[in-house]
């Protein structure tokens, strides 16, 4: 039974009642669970993040479903009114916290340059303590793993109370206090996920918000027949890819190696792939208790490169597109200080590995779905190295899985 806000449980041995907040007895529908003890046992795998990390092509099949099957995108994907409402809209408004942010930063890449909408993206918690222009036109896009995350909810009610009646949730749990407040909504079906530091949760975020970018660009005139079949065979062809990568998982443990006696990491991308290095930082310092920063790349000889030396790695996102060359000049400055390269590049970068150079081989280039392929590294990278410092994997200090705190 979902509870509403408010709501009071008195649950004992053979009965249960339920209060609402006028202290009124009321009845909540029962849901059955299609959860199965197989979902949440370990089988093969160390920990719950190991598994979660190899569940990502299941998972990103399973919130592809609807459309890798069909031939055409279609709003109804994002419930029935979605048509009515995406023709009102002018600009996209994202609030999330944490790694469902990370999801919204890249989603503003896509938004803008393939829908053509303005998109501004907020963390959940600062927006609604602000001064903001409501704009009633705005698509307020929620994004959260559990769907109970306070300061989403707080963010998600104050933006209707500023006047926004366009609210979408992408949500993983469908009875969730978020999807119920949301018009419309889209569930990312990762299934369970329980180690705290979030992996499937994550990528099937940018999996939805890909779909909604396309969705949009196509009821804008923005997308020909053409480039929608293209990139519905890039999204069937998505957990094959993610497959792919998962394949590294032996040399990167190896890698991790390197890491042992490290306390701190710079991680460095550019445009798309920055938001991916702001993932990679934050999955190392929860689970390794490494302290880690992410920089746009370019940012690099505007301060962080003071902290570059021979005991600070340095890991960059280096995808085959059109900042290549700019990344790469960024990085000579890294070795030019005696800092240690880990560079993931995809195949026909033409890294080479040397002295202080670290390559992993990436893939070919998988054009606008490449930061999800670039994420899935990175968390395997955090997950061995936290097994190099002996941390609880799944469940580490002072963290929670779901916020319901402010």
């Amino acid at each position: 039974m979902y509870l509403e806000e408010g709501d009071v449980a008195e649950i004992g041995l053979s009965s249960h009642r339920i209060f609402d907040a006028s202290g009124q007895a009321v009845e909540r529908p029962v849901h059955v669970s299609t959860l199965s003890n197989e979902s949440m046992e370990l089988g093969e795998y160390r920990h719950y993040m190991q598994k979660e990390i190899f569940e990502q092509p299941q998972a990103l099949a399973d919130t592809l479903e609807a459309v890798c099957y069909s031939q055409s995108l279609v709003p109804g994907i994002f419930g029935a009114e979605a048509a009515a409402a995406f023709s009102q809209v002018d600009s996209i408004l994202i609030l999330a916290c944490g790694t469902s942010h990370h999801a919204g930063l890249v989603a503003r890449y896509w938004l803008e340059e393939i829908a053509g909408l303005p998109c501004s993206v907020e963390i959940a918690s600062e927006y609604r303590y602000r001064v903001s222009v409501a704009n009633p036109k705005t698509l307020v896009v929620t994004v959260s793993q559990s769907g109970e995350t306070a300061d989403t909810l707080a963010a998600l009610n104050h933006a209707r109370a500023q006047g926004h009646t366009h609210t979408l949730s992408i949500c993983n749990v469908p009875e969730s206090a978020l999807v119920r407040l949301s018009k419309l909504r889209m569930l990312t079906r990762a299934g369970p996920e329980i180690g705290v530091a979030s992996t499937k949760a994550f990528t099937t975020q940018l999996a939805a918000l890909f779909l909604l970018t396309l969705v949009l660009a196509k009821q804008r005139g923005r997308l020909n027949e053409e480039e929608e079949q293209r990139h519905l065979h890039d999204l069937r062809h998505l957990p094959s890819a993610v497959q792919a990568v998962l394949k590294l998982e032996p040399d990167i443990a190896r890698l991790a190696e390197n890491f042992a006696d490290k306390h701190h990491a710079l991680f460095l991308g550019r445009g798309l792939h920055y938001p991916i290095a702001l993932e990679g930082a934050l999955k190392l310092k929860e689970i390794s208790y490494i302290h880690a920063e992410a920089y746009p790349a370019g940012e690099l000889k505007h301060g962080p490169l003071a902290l570059v030396d021979q005991d600070m790695p340095v890991i960059a996102v280096a995808p085959n597109d059109a900042l290549l060359e700019k990344l790469k000049s960024n990085l000579q400055e890294v070795r030019a200080r005696g800092g240690e390269l880990y560079v993931f590049a995809d195949a026909g970068t033409r890294f080479h590995s040397g002295e202080g150079v670290h390559l992993m081989q990436m893939p070919e280039h998988a054009g606008y779905l490449s930061p999800i392929l670039h994420t899935i590294p990175l968390q395997l990278l955090a997950y061995y190295v936290a097994l190099q410092k002996g941390t609880d994997v799944d469940k580490p200090r002072n963290l929670a899985k779901s916020v319901t705190v402010e």
